[in-house]
């Protein structure tokens, strides 16, 4: 009985270890966010070169994309096939704080330190 009580102290132990790992793994990922780096890989149009998100090669689809959606008239579905891209992938290209200098983290929204 002792080694039971034994053991379910030491998971009990572990358990809290874990969470305070995550909980300080969680305020740097914070910290991070709040000084406008990338938190996670980069998104269309974008690679990470030196820990920073710059803008790639094909960024300028991006800007057309976005042209395309504000000054034509032109379905999503119209759009999506345009640039070869599921509808799905469209909308999210269209709702990517990324693209309007923004870092979300947390249900927070900060400036990025990106192009």
């Amino acid at each position: 009985m002792a080694e039971i009580d034994e053991l379910k102290k030491e998971i009990e132990r572990l358990n809290q270890k874990i969470n305070e790992k995550g909980e300080n793994q969680k305020k740097g990922m914070i910290e991070k966010a709040l000084k406008g780096d990338i938190m996670s890989r980069a998104p269309f149009g974008y690679i990470i070169q030196d820990k920073k998100l710059i803008p790639a090669q094909n960024f300028a689809e991006i800007e057309e994309i976005f042209q395309d959606f504000l000054n034509n008239k032109i379905s999503l579905r119209q759009l999506a096939q345009k640039h070869q891209l599921s509808v799905n992938g469209l909308k999210k290209i269209l709702t990517i704080f990324t693209y309007i200098g923004k870092i979300k983290f947390n249900n927070q929204i900060n400036d990025g330190n990106h192009e």
